[in-house]
């Protein structure tokens, strides 16, 4: 039997992976997946820049929307339900398309997570413990020196990520990032991976004009309806802990705002870092034309030739 194919739009925060995605759904007459792990939350919509209630019109969307901060949501849970609806949507669709610029999600999706131990209870204290006591830096140091290559493309705000990748290495001794390199089984389809390329000073000034819609749109009012959860995982993320700063009178709002700039931006230069080292993306160009579009199918039918 034919394998079915998985096109998945990968690239940096504020490159235009939605509008790409979309116009690819349209084309195959096919639906879309998220692994963009900040879209899940519903009441995040505006700081996560959340595709639009029009652009969700124009083609059905997965996993955009469908938990609530307050939830619990884990990278293998996700793992298991997207498979789940892959599975479904492949029953009346050859393709399907896979977007998101969370990394470690579309791995998990496309190769499978490696089975890593449960977490240990007396590290978890010991680390509990650091971030408590030496704060955010210290961990971040932790895993600068255990290990570098998981260093260059985690999201060094998310304290979870941090404690899990410490706790593990201290269990295994071993690096985290080889570990997760580990592909757990082979998935039964076919998957083209395709990306949007820009220079990176034209991507940097797309982020901070992006910034700057989503403070108009009401970024600020979001945030303060959310101040509440602020110490729940879903919103320890950039966007939103830099404005938690400024209802706590720690920063103004000029200076928060630019720290919503500058933390999106070395976001994306992580973003950038994990994709180099792909080798099996093929790539479009920022503002693409008909013309490039139509060479872009292209390639993608000749790769589900093959």
């Amino acid at each position: 039997m034919k394998k079915k194919n998985l096109i998945s739009v990968v690239g940096p925060t504020g490159i235009g992976k939605t509008r790409l995605a979309i116009d690819l759904a349209k084309h195959f007459n096919t639906e879309i997946v998220s692994c963009d792990s900040r879209q899940f939350f519903r009441e995040m919509k505006i700081g996560t820049a959340s595709p639009s209630e029009e652009e969700l019109a124009e083609a059905p969307h997965h996993f955009i929307g469908n938990l609530s901060v307050e939830e619990y949501y884990s990278i293998g849970q996700y793992e298991e339900d997207a498979l789940k609806k892959l599975n479904e949507l492949f029953e009346n669709h050859e393709t399907v398309i896979l977007v998101g610029g969370s990394m470690m999600y579309e791995k998990a999706v496309i190769e499978g997570l490696h089975d890593l131990p449960e977490a240990d209870e007396n590290n978890q204290k010991k680390l509990q413990e650091i971030l408590e006591n030496e704060g955010m830096n210290k961990l971040q140091e932790l895993v600068k020196e255990l290990d570098p290559e998981y260093f260059a493309v985690v999201d060094l705000h998310n304290h979870r990520r941090l404690l899990r990748a410490i706790d593990v290495i201290w269990q295994t001794n071993q690096k985290y990032s080889e570990l997760i390199a580990v592909s757990q089984d082979s998935r039964d389809f076919n998957v083209i991976r395709i990306g949007i390329e820009a220079p990176r000073e034209e991507l940097y000034d797309r982020i901070n004009r992006r910034v700057d819609i989503m403070m108009e749109k009401g970024l600020l009012e979001e945030a303060k309806s959310l101040e509440k959860f602020k110490n729940l995982t879903a919103l320890n993320t950039v966007g939103y802990s830099e404005l938690f700063k400024y209802f706590d009178g720690e920063w103004d709002l000029d200076f928060a705002v630019s720290e919503i700039k500058k933390n999106s931006r070395r976001y994306a230069k992580r973003q950038l870092t994990w994709y180099r080292k792909a080798d099996d993306i093929h790539y479009l160009r920022l503002g693409y034309s008909q013309q490039d579009f139509d060479d872009l199918i292209k390639y993608i039918n000749e790769q589900f030739k093959k």
